[in-house]
């Protein structure tokens, strides 16, 4: 069975190339933190840095960009709220 049109790509592959780079970069940063640093200001550069990569994963390549505002503001919610609470877990860090 063929279908009567061709959809394209909603994001360029410029595009996808470009923050896939950037997701590289960050990754190659966190190991960098993680493997550089064993103090305290390792934890809110790691906690920063995995959701920001999170973000764009959400953003570009599962399209949640052209969702819509609502749907949107939804998973952002909860991905605030799952950092607040890993934030929370690690506040007794430097009591240990």
């Amino acid at each position: 069975m063929e279908h009567a049109e061709e959809h394209g790509h909603i994001i360029p592959y410029r595009t996808l190339v470009k923050v896939w780079l950037l997701l590289l970069f960050l990754t190659a940063t966190l190991v960098f933190v993680s493997t550089a640093y064993h103090d305290l200001l390792s934890v809110p550069a790691l906690l920063t840095i995995t959701p920001l990569k999170a973000a764009l994963v959400f953003f570009y390549f599962m399209h949640l960009k052209y969702e819509k505002p609502f749907f949107r503001g939804m998973v952002l919610l909860v991905l605030v709220v799952l950092i607040v609470f890993i934030g929370l877990t690690f506040a007794d860090i430097s009591y240990r």
